[in-house]
Parts: structure tokens; C-alpha cells; sequence
């Protein structure tokens, strides 16, 4: 039995990844074992369960209809064994993370860091980037997503909310002037945020939209920043990456009368009916930690510069 269950694991990563290699790297098995434990399920139900190509693995119609089947039976025990041992299991094994990357540098690694003095048998693998990834197909366990969510069968558990802040450094208020309304932004020179091939439109209080004109783009949020303490222009960025330069004198907040714009920060994983200990709890840490409003707008006190 034990080897049978071994060898559904094996097929089952096999189907979601699509890949023999990636299925032996999360498995930590070597390509030629998880092979052969492929090839010892489709011997013993007699049926071809994956088509083998150059360049992909296909499932046939047999593999699509046991894999729905393979796929609940694991869920059933991952379950089962959850449910008895939720209150004392160990946090141990490998988790796998993904979130942005200036959120990550800043707010997450030290909160992993934490999390695993205080869990030793815990490995992680953190990847920050900024593209959105497929938990399923690339094996993540968690994902910190910020923004708007799209539609998908993953569970959305929301951390945090944050503001969008239009800054300035003190020298490009000097020389071009502090704008006193939304409409004014009009008029200054911004520093915009490109997010694919188009430049992403400001999102206002107002419940409308500007599309900043300006010298500079970038897809990237710590180099709008940097050119705004630079006195280049005006940007519009999420608190988390301009808390230490409002602190610091670096930039000015700038229409802190006016409805704040919020981002939801979210944590998402796959959906089952219980949770791995390690990723509950790694989950909660985040929220406790991060609190709402989060631990770095109280830190420049900006629940008093903003409306509620």
C-alpha cells in the first residue's frame, strides 16, 4: 500500500507540473525513480496514464480520468492526517513562498527569518518577483499577492490593507510648486509606473483615474522612489516603499486630505479543507505581525496624516 501511495504522489506531481523533471525536484527524487514509479502505476492498472513528448507531458483520456480520482484520494488523507494532528503537528518539511519583490526585501524576509529560528526543522524556499505565478503548476504553498485578485480556485485570505501615497521630494515642491487638488496633478510632472508593456494609469480618491505624464517610467516601485527623492517628480506609490523616506524627510506625502486609495494585501493558497500546520500558522504570524493598519503606516503615524 505504501508503495502504490508513493507511486499515485508520483503521477499526481507528474499531471499538475507537467513536467518530470520539476515533479522530481518537488519530490525530491531522482528523475529515473520517479519515472519508474510512473511507469509501475500505469503497469499495475494496465492503462497508459501519460503521453511522453519532446517537449511536454500530456495526460491521455485515461490519465485525466484517474488523475480527478488520484488527485482526491491524496486530498482525503492530507486531510485526515491534518485533522488529528492540527493542534500538535510540528511545523517541519519544505515551504515554498512568493511575493513581490520590494515587499518581500522589506517586510517578508524578516518575518521568514523569524519564523524559522523559532521552527527548525522548517526549510523554505522564498522567491520574490513581480510577475504572478501559478501556485499549482509551480509548487508554491503560499503566495502574498497586493492589489486587486483575479477570479481563480485559490483561497484569498487578506493580511492587511495599505494607502497609495503621492509623494515628492522637498526640493521638486520648492521649484514646481505642492499641488492643493487631485486636478492639479494635471499639471506636474510624474513619474510613472509600467506594468507590461503600458504605462499603469493613478487611481484617485475620486474614484477616477489620471494618466500621469512625465520625464521617467519604470516597472519597477524602489526606482520611482529614487527618482522621486531626487526631485524629478511627483509618484504615486504604495506606503511599504516610502515609509523610511517620509521618516526620514527624503519625500512629502502630498494630498493627505483626500480620500485615501487602498491596496489589499493578501495571502493565497491552494483550497483544502485543512491546512499544512506550517502554512496556517506561517499565515497568521504574517497577520499579527503586519497588524491593520499595517505596522509601517503606524510607524510614520499615518492614520493621523490621512481620512479614514
Amino acid at each position: 500500500m505504501k508503495h502504490q501511495l508513493e507511486h499515485i504522489s508520483a503521477f499526481v506531481k507528474v499531471a499538475e507540473l507537467g513536467s518530470y523533471t520539476r515533479a522530481a525536484e518537488a519530490l525530491d527524487l531522482s528523475r529515473t525513480r520517479l519515472s519508474r514509479q510512473v511507469m509501475a502505476l500505469e503497469e499495475t492498472l494496465g492503462a497508459r496514464l501519460l503521453q511522453r513528448t519532446t517537449r511536454r507531458i500530456h495526460l491521455t483520456p485515461e490519465g485525466e480520468r484517474y488523475l480527478a480520482h488520484a488527485q482526491s484520494i491524496l486530498r482525503a488523507l492530507d486531510d485526515a492526517a491534518s485533522d488529528v494532528g492540527s493542534t500538535t503537528q510540528a511545523v517541519r518539511g519544505e515551504m515554498r513562498i512568493n511575493a513581490p519583490m520590494s515587499f518581500g526585501v522589506r517586510y517578508l524576509a524578516p518575518l521568514v527569518a523569524e519564523f524559522m529560528t523559532e521552527h527548525p526543522e522548517l526549510e523554505v524556499r522564498l522567491d520574490l518577483n513581480d510577475r504572478r505565478v501559478d501556485l499549482i503548476e509551480e509548487g508554491y504553498d503560499v503566495a502574498i499577492r497586493i492589489g486587486q485578485l483575479a477570479d481563480s480556485s485559490l483561497i484569498a485570505r487578506r493580511l492587511t490593507r495599505c494607502r497609495m501615497l503621492f509623494c515628492a521630494s522637498p526640493d521638486y515642491l520648492e521649484r514646481w510648486g505642492t499641488p492643493e487638488r487631485l486636478a492639479d496633478l494635471a499639471k506636474h510632472r510624474c513619474l510613472r509606473y509600467r506594468s507590461g508593456q503600458a504605462s499603469a494609469d493613478w487611481v484617485l480618491g475620486n474614484a477616477t483615474t489620471l494618466t500621469p505624464q512625465g520625464p521617467l517610467e519604470s516597472n519597477n516601485g524602489d526606482v520611482l522612489t529614487h527618482m522621486a527623492e531626487a526631485g524629478l517628480g511627483i509618484a504615486q506609490q504604495p506606503s511599504f516603499l516610502v515609509t523610511e523616506s517620509i521618516l526620514a524627510g527624503r519625500l512629502v506625502p502630498l494630498l493627505t486630505d483626500q480620500p485615501p486609495v487602498m491596496l489589499d494585501i493578501h495571502a493565497l493558497y491552494m483550497a483544502r479543507r485543512y491546512l499544512p500546520a506550517k502554512v496556517e500558522r506561517f499565515i497568521d504570524r504574517l497577520q499579527q505581525a503586519w497588524g491593520n493598519p499595517p505596522c509601517w503606516e503606524e510607524a510614520m503615524g499615518l492614520s493621523r496624516l490621512t481620512q479614514q
